[in-house]
This record gives structure tokens, sequence and C-alpha cells, in this order.
């Protein structure tokens, strides 16, 4: 119980960040995570952090591209 209130916490903190997020969205995605975070166990675990860091690499490659053609594109 001590975990979900932390992640909640947490959630809340990062949806303060996020523009366009309440912060009740950011509670309920926190504790949705730890939840999810439980159940998947330490292969799992490894599984998300990697891919996390892989579209984390490849956003900062694709901002790179926009930022030196000195363009860049709104949907």
């Amino acid at each position: 119980m001590i975990g979900k209130i932390i992640s909640a916490v947490i959630g809340k903190k990062i949806a303060d960040r996020t523009p366009g997020m309440s912060e009740g969205t950011g509670a309920l995605i926190g504790v949705a995570a730890a939840t999810v975070m439980r159940r998947m166990g330490p292969l799992g675990m490894l599984a998300a952090a990697g891919g996390t860091w892989a579209v984390s690499r490849a956003m900062k490659k694709k901002q790179a591209r926009q930022g030196a053609s000195g363009t860049t594109r709104t949907y």
C-alpha cells in the first residue's frame, strides 16, 4: 500500500511537468505503473528498461535531425 501511495505521488509530480496532463491522471498512471512493474518480474523490468532506453535514444536522434535541418514538423 505504501508503494502505491509513493508511486501516485511520483506520478502526480510527473504530471505537473507534462503539459496537458492533470494531476489525477498522473497519479493513476503512477499506480498502474507500479502494479505492472511488480507483476513483470526481473526479466520484464530489464526488458522495459531496455525498451525505454531505445525509445529515448530514437527520439533524441529525431530531434537532432530536425534541429540540424532547421525545420520542425507539427502535427
